[in-house]
């Protein structure tokens, strides 16, 4: 399946219904007075949040959502029948935004979350609701109120506790795969990874955790550069960061300055991202030329008072270890208050 996450749609809610004009005819009230019936309410359009849809794919082919107008009163002082609610339904961590006044409509974060996103349109008033002790035959009544129109941006922000980020190649598929039941595509060239993948990992006491792969940043993604931002969003909502660094690939320039260069795209993108938890990782330590420069990389990341993590995601070396520590870390976030 597509991964779409944007998508922009046209919607209308249903208009309010005539109001109706009408007189009573009864063979012996001579003087029947006016019975026209209201009209009824136009339909809402009405945002769903929904765990079973996972892209905004069905709103790329259906961009027009319109609810119909309310039904005419009617004589007899019967009010007209109310239309029917539109329902879209989106995948959780959809953020719908009107795009004329850039107004954040819905945050769409819980499952079966239903939000109004267009009110329809109250029906108009029969001529009954016009009777007064000088206007005792009023032929008159109110159209329907138009429901509200507009075009809506939705934009899908993955719900996940962790986020794992790095350059290309580093492992973060790899990585997911070995801790969660996510099976996504692994090769070894750039940008494997085309969407992000989520994975949930169980680490003990019925406890889990929802890990997503980001796909490979590069430097100047935050202007567009590879990936570009496209997929940065995502990052938004997680508690912690992963943060991969691959020291075994020739030519070598040193994890640091890899890890930099990351770190200075979360901040130019969201300085909020940046300041995000982050549990550095040495990846691959089961080639040579990682275990060969393991223990002078670990040293430039100990002055800098960071703890780094070295493991391999093949062989699952060191991945017990880490776990472990993503676990503690979002006990503490929870703890702290400082979850997404």
């Amino acid at each position: 399946m597509k991964f779409v996450d944007e998508a922009k749609i046209y919607i209308k809610a249903g208009d309010g219904g005539q109001g109706c004009v009408s007189f009573r005819r009864e063979k012996f009230v001579p003087r029947g007075g006016p019975d026209g019936g209201d009209g009824g309410k136009g339909g809402d359009i009405i945002a769903v949040a929904s765990r079973s849809h996972r892209t905004l794919l069905d709103m790329k082919f259906n961009q027009h959502h319109v609810a119909k107008r309310g039904g005419p009163g009617e004589g007899g002082n019967r009010t007209g029948k109310n239309s029917s609610d539109v329902e879209i339904i989106v995948p959780l961590g959809t953020v719908i935004r009107d795009m004329e006044t850039n107004e954040i409509l819905a945050d769409m974060v819980k499952d079966g979350q239903r939000v109004i996103i267009a009110k329809g349109g109250i029906g108009g008033r029969g001529n009954t609701r016009f009777k007064t002790s000088t206007n005792r035959a009023p032929r008159y009544a109110q159209k329907g109120i138009p429901g509200e129109e507009k075009t809506v941006s939705l934009e899908l922000k993955l719900i996940a506790d962790v986020g794992i980020v790095g350059f290309p190649n580093v492992g973060k598929s790899t990585l997911i795969s070995s801790i969660s039941a996510a099976r996504p595509k692994i090769a070894d060239y750039p940008f494997t990874t085309l969407k992000p993948n989520l994975g949930v990992v169980n680490f003990g006491n019925y406890k889990t955790f929802v890990i997503a792969d980001i796909p490979g940043l590069i430097e100047g993604a935050h202007l567009g550069a590879g990936m570009g931002i496209q997929f940065l969003r995502h990052i938004e909502r997680t508690s912690i960061l992963i943060h991969i660094v691959d020291i075994s690939k020739d030519p070598f320039t040193g994890a640091w300055d890899d890890y930099e260069t990351i770190n200075n795209e979360l901040a130019s993108f969201s300085p909020a991202v940046r300041e995000k938890p982050q549990i550095v990782v040495i990846n691959k330590i089961d080639l040579t030329a990682a275990v060969e420069r393991l223990e002078e990389q670990i040293a430039v990341f100990k002055e800098k008072g960071i703890r780094v993590f070295p493991i391999s995601a093949v062989t699952r070396e060191g991945v017990e270890e880490l776990i472990r520590e993503i676990s503690q870390k979002l006990d503490e976030t929870e703890k702290n208050g400082e979850g997404a």
